[in-house]
């Protein structure tokens, strides 16, 4: 029990005024008046950046479409438990929604969706998340269900005109071992299920027709890969009962990540690939790859197909409009095709979907200092509008941190790399003779990146005196290949590595106490988190939110998607079995001594909840400092307002404890074992 009494030391004092929320909202008061910033420990800076105000008036828009006079997009609202409406706007009007609750516009392909909407000559079809059926409707009326009621998933339609047919990606769940991806053709009229047009491979994706609709592309791969492993680029043709012809493998003995294959308006066939260490556009003419000179240099266009039908780029006449990735920040380009680029000055630093008109770019953009929004732009980026916003106010400038990206040293040599975001608030600082405690963020993946475009969720922490380190560590996309693929088979490694030099450098540096040192992640980055708390002793505290505990129980149990992908971040299992066990933090308990909090939905497929479950139970047991939330009807990722918020105040008050400040918030109490009663009161030894 010894290190539940240390930390007693420590949090009996702030627990007393915590209960007293008079005192802090007097002293919250006191310092928003003040003319001068106030200097208050880290940590208990008042903040008008509430966990509520994170949800308040927000949504996410994504998957831009036009048709006809219409703009199109997907709207998801956590305050509506996460559900997605399809929205649409024309000129001279206002957006108006389209689908009233329950719809929820969501496809369950791979788990991780995308595609899951077509808009064809004013008929839109969309995969409804309840019962995963597609759809057909005309606004103003009722949808009607064009799949069966089955185990049956669709994603990524293409509409065939001249056919008159939908073209999708089916996953199907019906089978005994795992779902069956084919590539299938729907009247996307009458209810049917589709006729399979292309099978045999363990995934399709990106299905795309050329602009007379009488060819189409897409990609495949097999188990062990992930789409940015070694990808499979097919062409076909339409034979006259509409079955496939004349299949084209590009390919055929891949070694690259081929993704977003797309169709010029004279139906040259292009697409991305990261053979050259850098995701970038090629002409494809048979087996013959030929790079599209672009002149950028160690920036990369496309990225990890985690859903279906993302695209990166945009086939104009004469070149195309690229997003293109260097490090943390998107640029939207203009290339020529024979090496020329020009950077369109648009204020974003990440670039969601884009629609091309003939004299406008209709773009979800996302910016570093207000909210993102859903803006018209001229072709030459100047802002004419902005249609819809991602939320409904926006943080005045003095709250909002000027990040920088850097680049830290490793002990092994070599560097990696994240984004720093200082301790921010206009009315309170930090004592002159204290660093400030620092929170590493770990995102998922673990091929993610770590953004810069307007984050209110790590203000919430800058905001109250906390440094937060946003880690791309190794493994991470935006830094080529080389740097995407350091991280296999060695995952539970260098990513943890990674974490504990940041963090131990920005302390170096001064910018972060060496002693409040904290981590946390959710999913890969929920391993990264466990596994720094289990086999290094630099954090001070941890959340994980749906992280791996045991990697051989994950590879047994998790969906099709990533059902293999531990061979390539750990190594073939079972062969492999030492590594599994080496690496889960659930067999080396020994090693946590640190506070952890762990947070977990309990409809997880992707990691389930015995993840957390068992990691918790077994620090319990063992005495450690630890507390358990979990979530009804959550999914990989909390969607519902409630939780997000429960969620993240959990995640302060846990801090405020084990760290020793006063915050001053008024903050619902968390029952950690081995240091609170069932009230959130320091238990009495």
């Amino acid at each position: 029990m010894a290190p539940v009494r240390r930390y007693l030391i420590a949090v009996m004092a702030p627990l007393l005024v915590i209960a007293c929320s008079d005192k802090s909202a007097t002293e919250s008061s006191q310092a928003a008046q003040s003319a001068q910033p106030t200097v208050l420990p880290y940590g208990s800076w008042p903040s008008p950046i509430s966990a509520a105000s994170l949800v308040e008036g927000a949504r996410g828009i994504w998957g831009l479409r036009r048709d006809g006079d219409y703009l199109y997009w997907l709207e998801s609202r956590p305050k509506e438990g996460g559900r997605t409406t399809v929205m649409r706007w024309r000129e001279g009007g206002e957006p108006e929604e389209l689908l009233d609750a329950p719809w929820n516009v969501r496809t369950r392909v791979q788990e991780y969706g995308g595609g899951a909407l077509l808009v064809a000559d004013g008929v839109l079809w969309f995969s409804n998340f309840a019962d995963q059926r597609l759809y057909r409707f005309t606004p103003g009326t009722e949808p009607v269900a064009v799949t069966p009621e089955a185990s049956l998933r669709y994603a990524g339609c293409s509409y065939q005109s001249s056919r008159q047919r939908l073209l999708c990606i089916r996953e199907d769940h019906r089978g005994l071992d795992e779902p069956v991806n084919t590539l299938v053709a729907l009247d996307g009229r009458d209810e049917e299920e589709g006729d399979v047009l292309f099978s045999g491979t363990d995934f399709v994706s990106a299905p795309r027709l050329s602009a007379d609709g009488e060819r189409i592309a897409f990609t495949t791969w097999m188990h062990p890969n992930m789409p940015w492993d070694s990808t499979t680029l097919h062409t076909a043709s339409f034979a006259d009962d509409g079955s496939l012809t004349a299949l084209q493998v590009h390919n055929p003995e891949s070694r690259e990540s081929v993704i977003d294959p797309q169709w010029t308006s004279t139906g040259e066939l292009l697409a991305l690939s990261d053979r050259d260490n850098w995701w970038r556009p090629y002409r494809i003419s048979g087996e013959s790859f030929s790079a599209v000179e672009t002149g950028l240099e160690a920036m990369e266009i496309g990225g990890p197909d985690w859903s279906i039908n993302t695209r990166y780029y945009y086939p104009a006449a004469d070149g195309m409009l690229a997003i293109a990735r260097q490090g943390s920040v998107e640029h939207l380009v203009y290339l020529d095709g024979k090496g020329g680029h020009r950077f369109i000055d648009t204020g974003a630093v990440s670039i969601g979907s884009l629609v091309v008109d003939d004299d406008a770019l209709f773009l979800s953009a996302g910016f570093a200092d207000r909210p993102g929004a859903l803006v018209e732009l001229s072709p030459d980026g100047e802002l004419r509008r902005t249609l819809r916003a991602t939320r409904d106010a926006a943080l005045d400038p003095q709250w909002v941190p000027a990040y920088e990206q850097l680049s830290f040293p490793l002990p092994g040599g070599g560097e990696a790399h994240g984004v720093y975001f200082p301790p921010t608030n206009p009315d309170a600082t930090g004592p002159a003779d204290e660093a400030p405690p620092l929170i590493v963020t770990v995102h998922g993946g673990p091929t993610s990146v770590a953004g810069v475009s307007y984050r209110p969720g790590h203000y919430y922490w800058t905001s109250r005196g906390f440094a937060v380190l946003d880690l791309n560590y190794r493994g991470s996309t935006g830094f080529g290949r080389e740097y995407r693929r350091a991280l296999y088979g060695t995952w539970g490694i260098a990513d943890v590595e990674d974490a504990v030099a940041g963090a131990q450098w920005l302390a170096e540096q001064g910018l972060a106490d060496p002693r409040r040192l904290v981590i946390r992640g959710g999913s890969a980055g929920g391993f990264t988190t466990l596994a720094a708390h289990a086999f290094h002793g630099a954090f001070a505290a941890g959340a994980s939110y749906f992280g791996v505990s045991d990697i051989e129980a994950l590879a047994k149990e998790t969906h099709k998607f990533e059902s293999r992908y531990l061979d390539q971040l750990i190594g073939p299992y079972p062969e492999r079995r030492d590594l599994y066990l080496e690496r889960s933090p659930i067999h080396h308990l020994d090693g946590f001594k640190a506070p952890l909090i762990l947070l977990q939905g309990l409809d997880d497929p992707i990691v389930p909840p015995n993840q957390s479950e068992m990691i918790y139970t077994a620090l319990r047991d063992r005495g450690i400092p630890t507390a358990y939330l979990a979530f009804e009807g959550e999914s990989h990722g909390f969607r519902k307002a409630e939780n997000q918020i429960a969620s993240r105040e959990a995640e302060l008050y846990f801090y405020a404890l084990v760290l020793g400040f006063i915050p001053a918030d008024e903050l619902p109490p968390v029952v950690i074992d081995n240091l609170t009663d069932e009230n959130g009161k320091p238990v009495d030894y």
